[in-house]
């Protein structure tokens, strides 16, 4: 074979055979073993040539063999050695379980043809998401969850209609392809050697991994690739975003991450990634056409860097993803000195350029439900001591720590819950929901279940089923109440100047006196009002914050003639339906309970004289 058959690293099914292509550093021996699909004897071993290279690429063609009848491995130095960029994985065993080694575990090609049928990706803009992530086996693992396949590809699309009934319109899926979750571990002088470090169970799966084949352990069926295939379509078909993380660790070369990401794009129609571990092949990433219409997640993207400060992209495809969001809006949430400003900023910030993921819980940290019930991690389950995870969460147990009976403590506990959705999805950039948030899931205290497969780090869905149903009714009313009203989710940071000349900017801060935020720090309350008319809208929405431990007077601005204040939604009672909605008193002013949230609507009356001027015109007037 001559050099220039080379096209891709692996294995490449061409005319008359299959290339194969792996790295061999330090001039190792190197050669192919192949066997007959399903068996672990070895067919044949074809030794890869030493001059047949290009760098440390190395290639062999096997010759007159067809992909669908053969599996493989690498041999190096006398070691069976696994394909990184195989597609398949054969033999890997159960979840939790140690991959057997040697020829136990083979590579395969994918075999056939995928009818994708009419797919389309939804191409959903950030600020028109709203963003639900989980760990695949443990958002359907439990008994309770409602689907047949428990802890699969399979099972998600079960979910599929949950997903709609909720509202949510992308979803993240934490690493999903084959990881090793069964690790080594360190923890005594005395081990010295590999193969005498005990093993823990990696969970998350932010561990090394093969990046390109979906993880058996996660299917239901004996086809992986078709199952999570006929995931994706099932969500294209219902206008649900799928999303990816991938963690790349330390050494990773950055043509192996930029064709992972561009195999699950084109083989799988995924839609975007959340890349952990590197940072700079994603602003790379960020100006290649092959990616123009992927979305693209990391802590941080220099855009101005990136494109050049005259050329910001229209269409937002990268987007900022770091805990600034919720560590501001959890101190505000508690009502700590000092913390108003930053949580009056978050809420507004839409960069331009990059879109941004805000959340108040992740897989990393308190679920919400923990996050108001508890002050200090309770790990222990995870065998460190309870010396891992986070130490500082930010997080109130509302005065006791854990499950509590009184009546008092969880009221607060739900009000507080409500108070943080109000903060997530009133937000402008795009809300990204823990999964089992919407019914009040808890891990018991444990802010870091990496290597629990139990009933802690599963979904409880038993909530959802019972005491907690009316918590997830609040959620998916406040989501069908964002996307109502475009005002909340622009694809511009709203300004604070009359910009339209109609007498109301954009979005501006009020407290006791209208149109001034009392910003100092000792201060716990703030109302935000958006003027609908910079969405084509003809209404106006205040939001009263108040997180201090007492009730507070807010004042209101003028409204226009004929118009009156609505009361829509208040954190002590739930969210009205609008015709339910209530008429404040005084519209001038509103009272609003310890720590609470009120949500006013400001529209026409008809029970006020008509003044036939729009809120337009009221102002130009």
């Amino acid at each position: 074979m001559k050099v220039e058959t080379f096209q891709a690293m692996g294995a490449v099914p061409v005319k008359d055979g299959i290339v194969f292509s792996m790295e061999r550093k330090n001039n190792e021996e190197a050669s192919l073993l192949l066997y007959k699909k399903g068996s672990k004897e070895v067919m044949q071993e074809i030794p890869f040539p030493a001059t047949n290279t290009i760098g440390d690429i190395v290639c062999v063609k096997a010759e007159k063999i067809a992909s669908a009848r053969y599996e493989y491995n690498f041999c190096i130095d006398g070691k069976v050695t696994l394909d990184p960029y195989a597609k398949v994985l054969i033999g890997t065993g159960k979840f939790g379980e140690e991959h057997p080694e040697g020829h136990e575990v083979r590579c395969a090609m994918i075999a056939g043809n995928y009818d994708w049928e009419d797919d389309r990706k939804p191409q959903i803009a950030y600020e028109d998401a709203v963003m639900y992530s989980f760990h695949v086996r443990g958002f359907t693992k439990q008994r309770y969850s409602g689907v047949r396949h428990k802890g699969t590809f399979l099972g998600i699309t079960e979910k599929a209609e949950y997903f709609k009934e909720l509202g949510i319109n992308q979803i993240k899926l934490m690493p999903a392809y084959e990881f090793t979750e069964m690790e080594s571990v360190k923890t005594h002088a005395r081990y010295r050697k590999e193969e005498e470090l005990p093993k823990r169970l990696n969970y998350w799966g932010y561990t090394k991994a093969f990046h390109f084949a979906p993880k058996r352990a996660y299917a239901a069926t004996k086809d992986p690739v078709r199952e999570f295939k006929d995931m994706v379509k099932t969500m294209h078909r219902l206008g649900i975003e799928v999303l990816m993380e991938f963690y790349f660790p330390e050494g990773c070369s950055p043509r192996y991450i930029t064709e992972c990401l561009q195999y699950w794009v084109q083989e799988y129609h995924v839609d975007g990634f959340h890349v952990r571990g590197v940072q700079g092949i994603c602003n790379l990433m960020a100006t290649d056409p092959l990616f123009a219409d992927t979305k693209l997640l990391n802590i941080y993207f220099p855009v101005e860097e990136i494109y050049g400060k005259k050329n910001l992209p229209k269409k937002r495809m990268v987007a900022e993803c770091n805990d600034g969001f919720m560590i501001d809006v959890r101190r505000f949430l508690k009502g700590d000195e000092e913390s108003l400003k930053a949580f009056a900023e978050r809420m507004r910030r839409n960069p331009k350029g990059s879109g941004l993921i805000n959340y108040i819980a992740s897989h990393d940290g308190f679920t919400l439900c923990d996050l108001v019930s508890y002050e200090e991690r309770h790990n222990e389950d995870n065998g460190e001591q309870n010396r891992d995870g986070r130490v500082q969460n930010y997080s109130w147990n509302c005065g006791e720590e854990g499950k509590s009976r009184k009546k008092k403590i969880l009221e607060l506990r739900n009000r507080q819950m409500k108070n943080a959705w109000c903060m997530l999805l009133l937000s402008a950039g795009t809300p990204m929901i823990l999964a089992g948030d919407e019914f009040c899931n808890s891990q018991l205290g444990n802010n870091n279940p990496y290597c629990l497969d139990n009933e802690i780090s599963w979904l409880d869905w038993k909530g959802y089923k019972s005491g907690n149903s009316e918590m997830f009714r609040f959620v998916k009313d406040l989501i069908a109440f964002r996307k109502k009203h475009k005002i909340l989710h622009m694809g511009q940071e709203l300004s604070m100047t009359d910009s339209l000349s109609c007498g109301f900017p954009g979005i501006s801060y009020h407290s006791s006196s209208a149109w001034y935020g009392e910003l100092d720090g000792q201060n716990r309350k703030i109302g935000v009002m958006y003027c609908g008319k910079y969405a084509d809208e003809d209404e106006l929405i205040y939001i009263a914050y108040n997180m201090h431990w007492m009730e507070h007077t807010f004042a209101l601005p003028a409204l226009p003639g004929g118009y009156r204040w609505n009361v829509a939604l208040d954190t002590s009672e739930g969210i009205l339906e609008e015709d339910k909605w209530r008429l404040l008193p005084d519209s001038r002013q509103v009272q609003v309970s310890s720590r609470t949230v009120i949500v006013l609507i400001g529209r026409k009356h008809k029970d006020v004289k008509e003044s036939n001027r729009t809120l337009h015109n009221h102002h130009k007037a």
